[in-house]
């Protein structure tokens, strides 16, 4: 049977991990004959299936001064603990508008649970499934205990109590196994484990004529080796350890970073502008000119491309993380069959190395040998394309849609008695 299915986060826009895995849990519940509504801050979605409300967002003036005194401090005031109240309490009644508007089903809380960037909005989630007993899936993609920024703060009670939250018609999907077993430890509470995925049963759409010059409008030229990370600036992105490669290539060579800083602030962005400097690298900032869509600028007439057309542009992805909740550009390098150089940041080395994946791994420093095997693999189209082949193979049978599809209907089948999907 059919269902309405809500999800709900501070944002589903842009390239973000969670707007992006959203997209694909929609297109799969979509494809099992489910209808995919989306409550957010910020959203650009289909607008006739969205609701949006700028107090979701962590970017909103009164989120983030809230967020300045909560997690700057270890005492909170009467009258922050007051504002605290009066804004869940409208959050709430817009995600009662929501789901009586739509007459959801089933909602999905996309990491909403997880990470208190928006604290009310959490209370808020938690205190509408305690009214309403209505079927959760709530997806977890990172939790706060895995962020130093949320170590110190003055909201223990409300980390403890909704962050996750723990009802019985809740079900809790972790993106890892180190997230698995924490979740456990710390709550009790079973996950299920479903890692971030691509749909590897459609290899990706070749390239169209619209990328032919995607070079020339980064600024680069065509016999320049481009290197693409293809992540936001912040600190756990290593982006130091890519600059470093790239400068000991010694090539015709630049990097382009695709994303901006995001919402970590610019002092990680001020030092890797820095380090550019010092190592004598050209890197390019291209976050202005990679959207989620491809057009043409109303100002200027300049071309915008997609994260997926510099992956079809790009020779060699860096992905020198530090910490990932699971590594969502590691398979996109995959799908679009580019080698990658990467660190052996933990779910990498535990989750994802051992199913066998060919990657020119780093620990935590590049070495003389990684270089060597950078330029090998570069310059050797048979080693190349040997080991994207593997590597799209074992994302064909480890990460594609049709492991969420599965376990979707596993979790549906617990709350309806079947499958879930459309009669």
């Amino acid at each position: 049977m059919s269902k309405k299915i809500g999800f709900i986060s501070l944002r589903f826009a842009g390239t973000d991990g969670v707007s992006l895995e959203t997209a694909k849990w929609a297109s799969i519940l979509q494809e099992e004959g489910h209808e995919c509504f989306y409550l957010a801050g910020e959203i650009d979605t289909p607008p006739e299936r969205s609701m949006e409300d700028p107090l979701l967002h962590f970017q909103s003036p009164i989120i983030k001064n809230l967020n300045n005194k909560l997690f700057s401090r270890t005492i909170r005031t009467k009258e922050t603990t007051e504002l605290i109240y009066e804004i869940k309490k409208a959050i709430k009644q817009k995600i009662y508008d929501f789901v009586n508007k739509f007459d959801i089903d089933l909602i999905i809380p996309e990491n909403a649970l997880a990470i208190p960037l928006n604290v009310p909005l959490g209370l808020a989630i938690t205190e509408f499934i305690a009214e309403t007993s209505i079927p959760v899936i709530a997806h977890h993609h990172d939790f706060f205990w895995e962020r130093k920024r949320f170590l110190r703060n003055s909201v223990w009670d409300y980390l403890n109590s909704c962050f996750p939250c723990r009802f019985p018609s809740m079900f809790h999907v972790v993106i890892n196994s180190s997230a698995q077993h924490q979740l456990g430890l710390r709550t009790g509470i079973a996950g299920i484990l479903i890692p971030n995925v691509m749909d590897f049963e459609k290899p990706p759409t070749p390239p169209d004529d619209y990328i032919v010059d995607l070079k020339k409008n980064l600024g680069m030229d065509e016999d320049e080796l481009l290197f693409l990370q293809p992540t936001r600036v912040v600190q756990r992105k290593g982006i130091e350890h890519a600059i470093e490669l790239v400068a000991r290539m010694k090539r015709k060579a630049a990097l382009v970073i695709s994303h901006a800083s995001g919402d970590e602030g610019n002092a990680y962005n001020n030092r890797v502008k820095d380090y550019i400097k010092l190592m004598g690298v050209r890197a390019i900032f291209a976050d202005d000119i990679i959207t989620d869509q491809k057009r043409y600028t109303r100002e200027d007439g300049r071309k915008v491309y997609t994260l997926e057309d510099v992956y079809n542009c790009c020779d060699f992805v860096t992905y020198p993380s530090v910490f990932e909740g699971f590594g969502n550009a590691f398979l996109e390098a995959i799908y679009y069959k580019k080698p990658i150089f990467v660190n052996n940041y933990s779910i990498y080395y535990y989750d994802i190395r051992p199913k066998g994946f060919r990657a020119i791994e780093m620990d935590d420093f590049v070495s003389d040998e990684t270089v060597a095997t950078v330029k090998r693999v570069i310059d050797n189209k048979d080693i190349r394309d040997r080991m994207v082949f593997r590597n799209y193979q074992l994302g064909l049978k480890h990460y594609s849609y049709a492991l969420v599809r599965t376990r979707l209907r596993h979790i549906m089948t617990a709350i309806w008695g079947h499958t879930g999907g459309a009669d």
